[in-house]
């Protein structure tokens, strides 16, 4: 795991800013994820983990029970508008770019290429940079961005937002209030506004597809449940509460496959009865 010093520092930054730790919703892996819904409501982008969240750690191909929740994410926002950040493939470590070459070939979408690691204020600008050069731009709260870290992912997403303006009342003139389509279809959708800032939504996978950092994702958990008992808002939960309900899916249920019983096991399970 390389030594990441922007991530070793958000420790000191939550002790101002203590809500940077907090997701928006919290699922155990991709396929919880309503992406039609999420579209709907206005999010036109998606920033993507690797390790854990679309893949195995350390390796490129996508874990094969998120193949049908990634087609679908691909197709609801388009390629382009899927981004995989990782703080290996297209990091500085990755010098010769093979290894996000790889992961973008075998996960069908882009890598980006960066050179300081997560949660980095220098990511989150390469991060606006890809998506204000697509040919539509994607603002920074038409994105979501979802991973396995509490101390990364849902950090650096929380960083991405800003203080929002207070809304102006509508005039006769032609002249309206800024109100964007997500903001419409929010409030008809009877999802609440988020609590004072605009940013993207911050989705955190807490399942693992392998048991790796258990001491620091245990770090990870008892903090978040610290912040959430000292200091979430009652309209916070409420916006999460909302979230949780519009736009999370239960997990698919394994059907339970029938074997049929050869004559060799039923001739052995009737010997076996015998003595």
């Amino acid at each position: 795991m390389p030594f990441n010093l922007p991530g070793v520092l958000v420790p000191i930054h939550l002790l101002v800013h203590p809500r940077l730790v907090l997701p928006g919703i919290v699922v155990r892996d991709i396929r919880q994820l309503d992406f039609p819904a999420l579209y709907k409501a206005g999010y036109r982008g998606a920033v993507f983990d690797k390790d854990n969240c679309l893949t195995i750690p350390h390796e490129d191909r996508l874990v094969p029970e998120l193949a049908e929740a990634w087609r679908e994410c691909r197709e609801t926002f388009g390629p382009g508008n899927v981004l995989i950040v990782s703080n290996t493939a297209g990091s500085h470590l990755d010098a010769s770019s093979i290894e996000a070459e790889s992961v973008s070939h075998h996960l069908s979408a882009p890598v980006l290429r960066h050179s300081s690691l997560k949660p980095s204020y220098a990511c989150i600008k390469s991060i606006r940079a890809y998506f204000a050069s697509l040919p539509r731009p994607v603002r920074d709260e038409e994105l979501i961005v979802v991973g396995d870290r509490l101390l990364t992912d849902v950090v650096m997403a929380n960083r991405m937002s800003r203080r929002a303006s207070s809304p102006s009342l509508p005039h006769s003139g032609g002249a309206t209030a800024e109100k964007t389509e997500k903001s419409r279809l929010l409030e008809d959708d009877g999802v609440l506004a988020r609590p004072g800032r605009v940013g993207p939504l911050a989705v955190w996978t807490e399942g693992l597809w392998k048991r790796e950092n258990l001491a620091l994702r245990a770090l990870e958990r008892g903090l978040l449940k610290g912040v959430e008992r000292w200091v979430l808002q009652p309209q916070e939960e409420a916006w999460r509460d909302s979230l949780q309900h519009r736009f999370v899916r239960p997990l698919p249920v394994k059907e339970d496959v029938v074997v049929k019983e050869g004559w060799v096991r039923r001739l052995v399970r009737r010997f076996s009865s015998r003595s």
